[in-house]
């Protein structure tokens, strides 16, 4: 895996940050997905639903389909596992890929996985890391139990847009459909999903599968989002390109530095030899320096030694080896001797330099300083601290009374609760014992009388109209005069308006009049009619008497 050729920039994220960076891959390599999606899934939704035809099963063809989606998830994966580090493979290798790629997993996914709410993160973990089934595990816990949550709110959410996509397709159609229609196109669908022809099947096949086209590849790269982002969490990925970058600048310019400097040294073998000597008494002073740091002093008890440190400081006690451990001093065996023997030296001068080095100000700043202040600034913050102090406590009594308080008033309410629950007990008891259902009473006998037949128009249809008018029953009037206004119009039209014909049927009717102020007149009595009709609002007298002088002269009516 080649980390450094990542073409996301990877950086902790939360959760939801990792989905929508799979999105946004999704989104940039769109050709590359869903060109191999309708060559692999299309075939093999027309053959399951022809097979699903010829057996009467399209709802078993369905079902099929939406179970194979685990298996389709591997085009949008192979395509983003790839296309993340800059190698977008071809429409032919991800056709290709599907005959062969991850077929270990595919009973697990299409079986005892399929329902599996974080199905997206695991997918990756198994089919790019190719681990063994107990390796496998470990990873899948490791990388998908912190966002488990997410994973299955992330199903939860897309499997509603695939029903919204559904949803609205199909309310999508209805509305091309006429408003008149529709009560029937209704009628027609509620009939058809009872009796479930196979046309009907098939159609619903098809939408699902549109749903699940557009909307599972987004739910793949959200996982491998995630999927990302937990590696980058767990792995560091993020830092380890950083280093990985640097490295590989570092080699590029290692060379050239290399030649510059050998050139500006003149570096040959003498010179070699020469500095080794140097470089390994300084070496050994280092780890002088650092076990006497540590506050270890140490010796060699050999005879060599001891004549070596009498000619070179005769004066000085011999050295010993020991451990301050807080409690007794504790002697160790020296091996400095066995591994410096002859040019071993006297140490004492350089650590007594690093005691003093660390006794510099500079190596461990302490100060102890002295400040005066007044006794009045000492008191007054006494006094300060006093007033605190009781306001403190002013505040826990006032905040305990009112707790009290509230906590009885709180009681009060709920004892009066019950007393009043007691008081009407006999009233809401008995919901208790007979489910709150009043029996209604037996109805009587029920009479049977036939519909009266259509009743003619009267001979002086105004003064009909008006004498229901001043009567007070005005729907009445209105709708005799919509009547009348209806029959006149099929008249003058010459035709046949079907039985039960709607308000929109009949001005539909009403253009075939040849005048357009007997058309006007008739919109003006239909408007009229349904503002009664459906909104209750009367016209005013004037305006009624000015529509029933209007029809009579357009229609003829006998006054």
């Amino acid at each position: 895996m080649k980390l450094e050729a990542l073409t996301v920039s990877l950086r902790p994220r939360t959760a939801w940050e990792a989905c929508e960076l799979g999105m946004a891959l999704v989104r940039s390599h769109a050709g590359a997905i869903w060109k191999p999606w309708l060559l692999v899934t299309l075939p093999i939704l027309l053959l399951i639903n022809l097979a699903g035809w010829a057996l009467d099963l399209l709802w078993l063809s369905g079902l099929l389909m939406w179970w194979l989606k685990p298996w389709f998830d591997r085009i949008p994966l192979f395509v983003i596992s790839r296309a993340v580090f800059g190698e977008t493979p071809s429409t032919r290798q991800t056709v290709r890929a599907q005959l062969r790629w991850g077929a270990r997993w595919w009973l697990p996914y299409l079986t005892w996985r399929r329902l599996s709410p974080a199905r997206p993160l695991y997918l990756p973990v198994d089919l790019l890391e190719g681990g063994d089934g107990g390796e496998a595990r470990q990873r899948r816990s490791a990388l998908g139990a912190p966002v488990y949550g997410v994973c299955a709110l992330l199903t939860l959410v897309c499997v509603n847009f695939e029903m919204a996509i559904v949803i609205g397709s199909v309310l999508g159609g209805l509305m091309f459909v006429p408003f008149d229609y529709l009560p029937d196109t209704f009628k027609s669908l509620i009939e058809a999903v009872g009796v479930e022809p196979q046309w009907l099947s098939a159609l619903f096949n098809l939408l699902a599968w549109v749903a699940v086209s557009v909307i599972e590849p987004f739910y793949v790269g959200a996982g491998f989002g995630l999927y990302l982002n937990r590696r980058t969490q767990i792995e560091g990925w993020d830092i380890e390109i950083v280093f990985r970058r640097l490295r590989a600048r570092l080699t590029a310019a290692a060379a050239p530095m290399l030649l510059v400097l050998c050139a500006m040294i003149g570096f040959t073998p003498d010179a070699a030899a020469q500095t080794a000597s140097p470089a390994a008494e300084t070496s050994i002073a280092a780890d002088a320096g650092t076990e006497a740091s540590e506050g270890v002093a140490v010796a060699d008890d050999s005879e060599d030694g001891e004549q070596d440190q009498e000619e070179q400081a005769p004066t000085e006690a011999p050295i010993r080896d020991y451990v301050e451990d807080g409690k007794k001093a504790r002697r160790l065996p020296s091996t400095l001797g066995e591994v410096y023997r002859d040019g071993r030296s006297d140490d004492r001068r350089l650590r007594d330099a690093v005691a003093q080095a660390m006794k510099d100000p500079t190596v461990d700043p302490k100060r102890k300083q002295s400040v005066w202040k007044a006794k009045s600034e000492s008191k007054t913050k006494a006094k300060k601290e006093r007033d605190d102090a009781i306001n403190e406590g002013l505040f826990k009594g006032l905040s305990s009374g009112v707790a009290g308080f509230l906590k009885v008033l709180m009681w009060g309410v709920v004892g009066l609760i019950v007393v009043a629950l007691l008081l009407t007990a006999s009233r809401w008891l008995g919901w208790f014992r007979d489910g709150g259902i009043d029996e209604d009473e037996a109805p009587g006998d029920v009479r049977n009388a036939p519909l009266p037949d259509h009743e003619p128009l009267p001979d002086d249809i105004p003064t009909a109209i008006r004498r229901l008018w001043q009567a007070g029953r005005r729907r009445d009037a209105l709708a005799l005069m919509y009547r009348a206004a209806v029959e006149s119009m099929a008249q003058r039209a010459d035709i046949v308006l079907v039985p039960g014909a709607t308000e929109a049927q009949c001005l539909r009717a009403s253009r075939k009049l040849p005048l357009a102020e007997d058309r006007e007149a008739f919109a003006r009595a239909v408007r009229t009619w349904q503002y009664a009709a459906y909104a209750e609002t009367m016209p005013s007298g004037d305006d009624f008497d000015d529509l029933i002088g209007q029809l009579s002269r357009r229609f003829g009516w006998a006054a």
